[in-house]
């Protein structure tokens, strides 16, 4: 079994990376923090004539998926880019709709996920996770509470996280949209795919931030010679970049098992999350402690990936809550 992206994959890698890289994407993050989504949901059709989202729909509703393996390569570069919004949650929005199956909600909606017309935001609620992310900014709010998905009626406040792209609400009110037993076990489908997402999404931010630290102690000098020929600095930036490449495979075996239907995928999917996350801040630490004093400012565009790591590794599992189920040994 292959542990990493083929061929055809890797193109599609280059393509996003490209597309997005002549974006002005820092512009659209501070924007989409301040409230104004114009420039991110620009940002997102383009992502979405990508096909980016297409892949999380299946073909009967205008897709091209589900197909996580294919997901997961794009959301490390949509992490590697910072893109703003609920992307991981209109997916994962997406296979709750799909795996419910049969109802006028996943009719009505998923076409227009596949086409990058409607964003979604997906909110597990319970006393561990009681936020909505970007709820004021997407068409729709899913909320699932036990056996029953309802579609919020409103966002309710907002407020922000540590990543001031990262706005939370808390939804209220709605109508049902559905209910019974086979709530919960697509509600977990759909986690596992978001978890999946955000752990590709926390590879791609730990790779830019190590790149970006890599170019920054190549021109930066101390004592007449770059700091990074400091040998401190070599092992800090060698430590960072094993943990990163440590967490690939173990992202791609995940997204592999969920393709597959296998019955370790949802621990796969803890141990990628809880590597990938911890990698990217570690690569965050590396990158603020080795730009000195200018890696605190908000000015450097730089921070606005390093303010993303840790949310990333909280959203969708917790380190404490991946670890306990890798532990467990439950699928």
């Amino acid at each position: 079994m292959r542990f990493l992206p083929d061929d055809a994959q890797r193109d599609f890698a280059r393509s996003l990376d490209a597309m997005l890289g002549a974006q002005d994407t820092p512009s659209a993050i501070r924007a989409w923090a301040a409230g104004d989504q114009g420039p991110g949901r620009a940002l997102w059709a383009r992502i979405a004539d990508a096909g980016v989202l297409a892949l999380a729909v299946p073909e009967r509703h205008d897709g091209l998926g589900p197909l996580p393996v294919e997901l997961a390569v794009a959301f490390t570069e949509l992490g590697r880019h910072a893109v703003p919004g609920p992307l991981v949650e209109t997916a994962a929005a997406a296979a709750l709709l799909t795996a419910l199956d049969d109802r006028p909600a996943a009719a009505e909606r998923l076409p227009a996920v596949a086409a990058g017309k409607t964003a979604v935001s997906l909110c597990p609620l319970s006393p561990a996770t009681p936020y909505a992310l970007d709820a004021d900014a997407a068409d729709a709010v899913l909320v699932v509470e036990g056996d029953t998905v309802r579609l919020a009626a409103s966002a309710g406040p907002v407020q922000r996280s540590a990543d001031p792209a990262r706005r939370l609400a808390r939804p209220r009110g709605g109508t049902v949209l559905a209910q019974g037993p086979g709530v919960a076990a697509a509600a977990a489908r759909a986690a596992e795919l978001a978890s999946l997402l955000t752990a590709a999404q926390s590879l791609g931010l730990g790779r830019a931030l190590l790149e970006r630290t890599v170019a920054y102690v190549r021109q930066r000098t101390q004592f007449g010679v770059p700091v990074g020929s400091f040998q401190a600095v070599k092992h800090r930036l060698a430590d960072t970049l094993v943990a990163l490449e440590f967490a690939e495979p173990l992202l791609h075996a995940a997204a592999l098992g969920l393709a597959d239907g296998a019955p370790s995928a949802g621990r796969d999917v803890a141990a990628a999350k809880v590597t990938a996350g911890e990698a990217a801040c570690r690569a965050a630490r590396t990158a603020l402690q080795l730009h000195g004093a200018v890696g605190y400012t908000e000015e450097l565009d730089l921070s606005l990936w390093i303010r993303k790591a840790r949310p990333l590794r909280d959203a969708w599992g917790t380190p404490a809550a991946c670890r306990a189920r890798v532990l467990a040994g439950d699928g």
